[in-house]
Formats: C-alpha cells, structure tokens, sequence
C-alpha cells in the first residue's frame, strides 16, 4: 500500500498582496464573532507571531483544525492557498512568505507593503478575486 499524497499550500519568497478587487484602502482587525472566523484565526496567529507560521500552519488551525480534522488527512487532498484569505480579499493585507516559509502580515496603507510589493526577487501574486470579471 502506498503512503498518503502530502499536499501544501506553502510559499517561499512569495508577496501576496491584496486582492484587486478588494474594497479595502486600510488594513482592518477582523470583528469580533461569537465563534471564530477564518478571517479571525489567521489575523491572530499572524498579528501575535510574525514570520513563525507557515501557510500549511494557519491553513489547517483556520480550516481543518476547526472542523477537527487532523492535519495529515486534512492535507492528503488539495487545499486553497492563503490567495483565497479573507486578509487579502476583504481586510487589506498583504502576506510575506520569507525563505522559510514563514509568513507576516503588511498592512495595504504601509510603506512596507509597497516596498514588497515592488520588490523583483520576490514571486508577487495577487489574492484571488471575490467576484468574477
């Protein structure tokens, strides 16, 4: 029998900005909700230990492991990578990934996010649209 296909949704040198269709010009704090939020999960784990977290971290704590599905079986199938967040596509920030892997959050409204956003040895991707063209 043959060992379980490891998927990832991780990312090196990569910059993913905003969404291009985002409607945020500054960077917002998720609301608060009774239960947790997607949106909530990824901006704490991010905003409490930047540069510590890989995306394959935050994907499964802000969607498997809130449903309780362990992380190998969560990640034998394909998963959306941080470009689907709702931090680039509502809130207004953009995502570092380091050489590591490890991700920070920058703020849309930052001369940080511009820095990156410009910068020609990172892989700059954009988050995904929420409407179609």
């Amino acid at each position: 029998m043959s060992a379980a296909r490891t998927r990832t949704t991780n990312y090196v040198d990569t910059f993913i900005a905003v969404a291009p269709d985002t409607k945020a010009v500054t960077a917002a704090v998720p609301p608060a909700r009774d239960a947790l939020t997607v949106a909530q999960i990824q901006y704490e784990m991010l905003v409490d230990d930047p540069y510590v977290h890989t995306s394959d971290d935050i994907v499964h704590a802000s969607q498997g492991q809130r449903r309780g599905i362990a992380r190998e079986e969560f990640f034998a199938t394909g998963q959306p990578c941080l470009r689907t967040s709702p931090l680039v596509k509502t809130y207004g920030w953009g995502l570092h990934h380091d050489a590591q892997g490890r991700i920070a959050l920058y703020a849309v409204e930052s001369a940080e996010y511009r820095e990156l956003a410009a910068r020609a040895d990172l892989t700059q991707l954009q988050g995904m649209r929420s409407s179609r063209r």
